[in-house]
């Protein structure tokens, strides 16, 4: 707290002066001096902000909405007095004030970030919002719509899609017409959440209120139109925006190449190109990189040494970008010899490989099946001074993880964790799936926990993964313990959950049970596939309940499912067992009649039926 010398220096009034130091003269006696509106702004304005939090139990709202007008003049110490303000002091009418203040501040941020607060702490409703702001305007007698712009604007940054058109709307109701900028934020917000039509819905109202569109504008409405596929007329729109007046510029062109590009029409991309570049209008690297990426993807690759050639003939150098492009879709292809080429090309040329570089590189890697070599690549970014990223990390440790190296995995996670990077639910789902394998269930509990601490929620590929890894290890009970946490989340089983909840019950030869999970299956209405069938199928013929499994087999004909080679090894390893070779052998015929090719599985289970080796390998020579 200052001084009163300090007071003084802020040439406070004497008045001032004896309140502040009665009300401070003791923290256990109440105040002898009301706290009035004009207290409260000497005292923001002179910055006295741990006097403010000592009287916050003093205050409310009527007497902060009457303090805020008289801060018009000192908008930038506004938020820092709401800041130190008790919630309980405050309601929907200060905090508009608060707002409406702030906005005449020429940076957005203040007003924006106390909205985007309001926003989420759901305090008020978007009609409350709006109708505060509208009244704190006329209060503090702004004639600018500048602080219900930033309304549709905090709602847009929220991805709040119909409180954002709502907030438009009263807007258009009070005739109060948005700055074009506003629509803009909706129209990008719409174009982003792939809603297209509501974009169309609010560049109509646009129209209507004879609104100017900006070169933005226009290239937004293009990018819808690329999105929905309707490229002609995004090259339409281009020409319609000249008649308005409006001059395309590189973006404009760009983004109906780039739509061409994702076609696959490089011709229709071309041209684009070539009426850009008649008009003045010089590529960027952008351009290329989609015309590389189009020609990649569309397997012309010959043709991409003249591309490359014709970007240095605009003085522009390949980055990169480009070469990601390049080693990505030979990655896709399975090409990692070409990959490689790409990579060590851009640093022959003197461009070092980017993080994105090696990540491609590293999964390309583990989808081959070549774990070794990228322990070369990390530490060739290592020399090259190449931080890994969260991206990194979760690829090695999924990939890993997939190959059942647990140790390696959690290496990766621990350096993750170390560096304060964060790992994906897919990656907590691999380290699950991997404890699962290693039958260490207890640890995969273990990291749930930490997961919810986190405040990350499993998802069903999550539940179904230790739902997994319980029944592998023969703990079907803490399996259904799962299921009932997956409830109380409100996260619904599928097909996959229940048959493996099935296969659980099966291994303990309880196979009745399972067929009750069947029928629990379809009253919540998931249909069961040809794997919950095969499961009860190879539950019954375990056991030597040959009817049973047979008259499974016909259900399953009878939802539609035809017979799999699980299907005919269940049943044929299930007559076997129980001597009747003659009818597995009758089985081998209808199997191979519908174009299933036995396996080792299924002959040497005729094999143990049939007992002479001899004779029936001879026969399955013939056949």
């Amino acid at each position: 707290m200052r001084s009163v010398e300090g007071l003084r220096s802020s040439k406070l009034s004497s008045l001032s002066l004896r309140r502040f130091s009665t009300l401070t003269l003791s923290k256990s006696t109440s105040p002898t001096i009301p706290i009035t509106a004009e207290v409260l702004r000497e005292s923001v304005t002179s910055s006295q902000w741990h006097f403010i939090k000592h009287l916050t139990g003093e205050l409310n709202p009527t007497l902060i909405s009457a303090t805020l007008p008289d801060l018009r003049s000192s908008p930038d110490r506004v938020l820092t007095f709401i800041e130190n303000l008790s919630p309980n002091c405050l309601d929907i009418s200060c905090y508009c004030l608060a707002i409406s203040i702030l906005s005449r501040l020429p940076s957005p941020k203040q007003a924006t970030h106390l909205l985007k607060q309001v926003i989420s702490s759901r305090l008020a409703s978007h009609n409350e919002i709006f109708d505060g702001l509208v009244s704190a305007r006329e209060k503090l007698e702004i004639k600018s719509s500048i602080v219900l712009d930033l309304l549709v604007r905090a709602y847009c940054e929220l991805k709040k899609a119909e409180d954002a058109l709502k907030c438009f709307y009263l807007m258009k109701q009070k005739g109060i017409l948005p700055k074009v900028e506003t629509c803009n934020d909706l129209l990008s917000l719409f174009l982003k959440l792939n809603r297209t039509h509501l974009a169309w819905i609010v560049y109509a109202e646009m129209f209507r209120m004879k609104m100017s569109s900006t070169v933005c504008t226009f290239n937004i409405m293009i990018n819808v139109l690329c999105r929905e596929g309707k490229f002609k007329k995004a090259k339409e729109f281009i020409e319609h925006m000249q008649c308005s007046g409006v001059k395309p510029n590189l973006i404009s062109y760009n983004t109906v190449i780039h739509g061409y590009c994702l076609r696959g029409d490089i011709e229709g991309a071309n041209k684009i190109f070539e009426a850009m570049t008649a008009k003045g209008i010089e590529p960027d690297s952008y351009t290329f990189n989609s015309l590389v990426r189009g020609m990649m993807k569309e397997g012309r690759e010959k043709e991409v040494s003249s591309l490359l050639e014709k970007m240095k003939s605009f003085g522009l150098i390949p980055t990169a970008v480009t070469y990601n492009t390049l080693i990505d879709s030979c990655c896709s292809k399975g090409d990692l010899e070409k990959a490689f080429f790409y990579r060590d090309e851009m640093v022959k040329i003197g461009i070092v490989p980017s993080v994105a570089t090696y990540n491609l590189l590293i999964h390309a890697l583990f989808l081959d099946g070549r774990m070794v070599e990228t322990d070369d690549l990390l530490k060739d970014m290592s020399e090259k001074r190449v931080l890994p990223d969260g991206i990194t990390y979760n690829i090695l440790i999924n990939g890993y993880c997939r190959v059942g190296n647990a140790k390696k995995a959690f290496k990766f996670y621990d350096e993750l964790l170390s560096r304060g990077l964060q790992p994906t639910i897919v990656t907590y789902t691999s380290l699950i799936k991997v404890l699962g394998k290693r039958k260490r269930m207890k640890e995969a509990d273990d990291l749930v926990v930490e997961i919810l601490r986190k405040g990350i929620l499993p998802d069903l590929i999550m539940f179904n993964a230790l739902i997994d890894g319980h029944c592998a290890n023969d703990n079907v009970e803490r399996a259904f313990d799962t299921m009932s946490e997956m409830n109380k989340m409100n996260v619904q089983p599928d097909e996959v959950t229940y048959n493996t909840l099935m296969q659980g019950y099966c291994k303990k030869g309880k196979v009745e049970e399972a067929c009750m999970l069947l029928e629990e299956m379809k009253g919540r209405e998931i249909k069961p596939d040809h794997i919950s069938y095969n499961t009860l199928i190879s539950g019954y013929s375990r056991r030597g309940d040959m009817d049973d499994a047979f008259r499974v087999r016909d259900d399953m004909l009878g939802a539609g499912f035809n017979p799999t080679l699980l299907t005919y090894n269940a049943l044929i390893q299930g007559l076997c067992k129980k001597q009747e070779g003659v009818l597995a052998e009758e089985l081998l015929k209808e199997m191979v009649s519908k174009g299933i090719t036995p396996d080792d599985s299924t002959y040497l289970a005729l094999i143990e039926g049939i007992g002479d080796v001899d004779s029936f390998l001879g026969r399955k020579d013939t056949s």
